[in-house]
């Protein structure tokens, strides 16, 4: 018999959530602060909650997905005692920290805690394209319910830290903002010369894509051997070049204020002695050393 879950937050990815458990056969409790926007899932056959603890108490399974941490705790601590002896499933974007306080505050009140971090858009749930980041002390609890959870999207656990899943999630999504701001400043770019966007667009797929295929692999090797050194593109040259962008920026009209930064890490990397290294050198350039802001 399918396992009756919770949902404690219905805005657009707490919905989608809820929408394919119910897809799933999953018997499921939907509460939310507006209780408006429970009516389209009780349409569908899931049942309202009036209460968080009445929310709670309906499942063994409790998955919470709200804005932001602070609010999950603040939601949650005066119905500690519900929530004792079910497993709670934390789907709110946060940081490692935050996690770890949850899975403590938790863990003190009897409360299995399991964070994850979604990577995907709400469309995207229940389908191949999506998957979930799960990490908690208690494995054995997330094996007990990932059949429930794979209804959402393919699960993947990363370790017992119960910071892993948004530590994962956080660099992750890094490496998407990464993309976005190069995306964003190649439209401006092309755009400052009345090149429409989707004329553009192919070319910039194939190019991003070929460049990450061999950058991501590559870096990662370099990284964990320590070997950046470079007949390819090194920082040296990258310094060299770099200036030509923002001039280009400057002279087309548009802010360089998404790639001025690299300019000082390039001149930061040179002066250290870094020219002849690759760009994954800048990695480890990154750390702050201690007692800097």
């Amino acid at each position: 018999m399918p396992t009756p879950v919770t949902v404690l937050g219905l805005g657009l990815m707490g919905t989608a959530l809820a929408s394919a458990l119910l897809k799933a056969g999953h018997p499921a409790t939907v509460w939310n602060r507006t209780a408006a926007k429970t009516g389209p899932l009780v349409a569908r056959g899931a049942a309202p909650a009036g209460t968080v603890r009445d929310a709670i108490t309906a499942s063994p399974l409790v998955i919470v997905c709200l804005t932001t941490n602070d609010g999950v705790r603040s939601l949650l601590a005066p119905e500690a005692e519900a929530l004792a002896g079910r497993t709670l499933v934390n789907l709110t974007n946060g940081t490692p920290a935050q996690a770890r306080e949850l899975a403590d505050w938790a863990a003190a009140r009897g409360i299995t805690y399991i964070d994850g971090g979604i990577m995907a858009i709400p469309q995207m749930i229940a389908t191949p394209a999506a998957y979930i980041l799960y990490s908690g002390a208690n494995e054995t609890a997330f094996e007990t319910h990932r059949p429930t959870l794979e209804a959402l999207a393919a699960s993947k656990w990363v370790g017992k830290d119960p910071g892993a899943a948004a530590l994962y999630d956080l660099s992750l999504l890094t490496g998407m903002y990464g993309m976005v701001m190069g995306v964003v400043q190649a439209y401006a770019l092309i755009g400052s010369a009345g090149v429409p966007a989707r004329e553009f667009a192919p070319l910039l797929r194939e190019w991003v894509g070929a460049m990450t295929d061999g950058l991501v692999p590559g870096m990662a090797e370099a990284l964990d051997s320590g070997q950046h050194l470079t007949d390819v593109s090194s920082l040296g040259i990258n310094q060299a070049a770099l200036p030509n962008f923002l001039t280009a920026y400057a002279q087309a009209g548009i802010s360089d204020e998404l790639f001025r930064p690299l300019q000082g890490l390039l001149d930061r990397s040179v002066a250290a002695g870094h020219a002849a290294d690759g760009l994954s050198r800048l990695t480890t350039l990154l750390k702050k050393e201690q007692g800097q802001g």
